[in-house]
């Protein structure tokens, strides 16, 4: 690779195919690119980190969907989601069907189940029930407030960005979208301010990245995205790197996170202005996060990885290596 690749999907693709997976895609193949010494020692991280019931947990507790999803999207995008793995995995999914589960678990388990169906065309979901799909949308329209939005819980009383973001996506992943006139539209757009950014709720002092990322990604989902907005919003996104290559969650954070580097990134990847900000800062400084024995830590002083982490680690990569030339790939 002696010149930069750039994007691996083309506009006609980002047309085909869903949020997800148009992200999933071009991180698969970034990922691919990556030095083998990054893919195995994050590989084997990952792969050891599964518990005995298939699932995965954060620093502390038991394994939770929530925290599997990242595993089973890192493995993904790896080519690693195969065999034992992905049977033990499917086995977890389908023991959480029966619990009550909060909005970002269930986007966890849709998507995770359809990462699995993908490596293995099989489907845990497809034998719990005939119309999981129908109760899913239902269990999600509960959460619809009056500004518009979707809240966080059924006691919310107001709309949230992201969580709004999340109901798109996990409605765009069960084939019921969202149409470009919800009332969401609005509720995203009243969110936004004049430096470009969004809101995550109302009450809110300042734009945040992920709230940002979240807003961009919902309109882009509901066909609802101005260029106007677009690139304003990248040009707010663009502001917040730091020296050190990363992304402040908003202006007023002392330092950057990992989280908020993948999510800015991720967003002007999918606006076409990537190339805006220094791309090999950022591929270094998400490098940095990267532990000896596999894993990624959130910021410069946290004191250990996480399967989380770890996720954005490697999409962060994953997706910058493309746009960069292989003589000049930091390792």
């Amino acid at each position: 690779m002696d010149e930069c690749v750039h994007s691996t999907v083309d506009e006609s693709e980002r047309m085909n195919f869903g949020y997800l997976e148009r992200l999933t895609i071009q991180l698969t193949a970034g990922a691919a690119m990556l030095p083998e010494k990054i893919r195995s020692i994050h590989t084997n991280y990952v792969l050891k980190a599964q518990r005995e019931d298939g699932g995965w947990g954060g620093r502390e507790g038991d394994s939770d969907i929530y925290y599997s999803s990242f595993a089973l999207r890192s493995l993904a995008i790896l080519g690693e989601l195969t065999g034992e793995t992905a049977d033990r995995a499917s086995r977890f999914l389908v023991s959480r069907t029966q619990q009550q589960e909060s909005i970002v678990d269930l986007l966890s388990l849709i998507y995770s189940a359809a990462l699995i169906e993908a490596a293995t065309e099989t489907n845990p979901l497809y034998a719990i029930a005939v119309d999981w799909k129908d109760n899913i949308r239902q269990l999600l329209y509960r959460l619809r407030r009056e500004d518009g939005g979707f809240a966080r819980t059924e006691q919310g009383n107001v709309g949230s960005t992201y969580q709004t973001f999340l109901v798109a996506i996990c409605l765009e992943l069960l084939e019921q979208p969202l149409v470009a006139d919800d009332p969401c539209v609005a509720f995203l757009l009243s969110q936004r301010r004049s430096d470009g950014g969004f809101l995550e709720v109302r009450v809110a002092k300042r734009s945040g990245t992920n709230p940002t990322a979240a807003a961009i990604g919902a309109l882009r989902t509901l066909g609802a995205l101005s260029n106007n907005i677009a690139s304003a919003a990248g040009n707010f996104l663009t502001d917040i790197q730091t020296d050190e290559g990363g992304f402040q969650a908003n202006s007023r954070m002392p330092i950057p996170d990992l989280l908020s580097t993948f999510t800015a990134c991720v967003t002007l990847w999918d606006l076409e202005q990537l190339e805006q900000i220094d791309i090999a800062s950022a591929y270094r400084y998400g490098c940095s996060m990267a532990r000896e024995e596999g894993g990624f830590a959130g910021f410069e002083l946290d004191p250990a990885q996480d399967i989380e982490y770890t996720f954005y680690g490697l999409g962060l990569l994953s997706l910058l290596t493309p746009w960069l030339e292989s003589s000049s790939l930091p390792e």
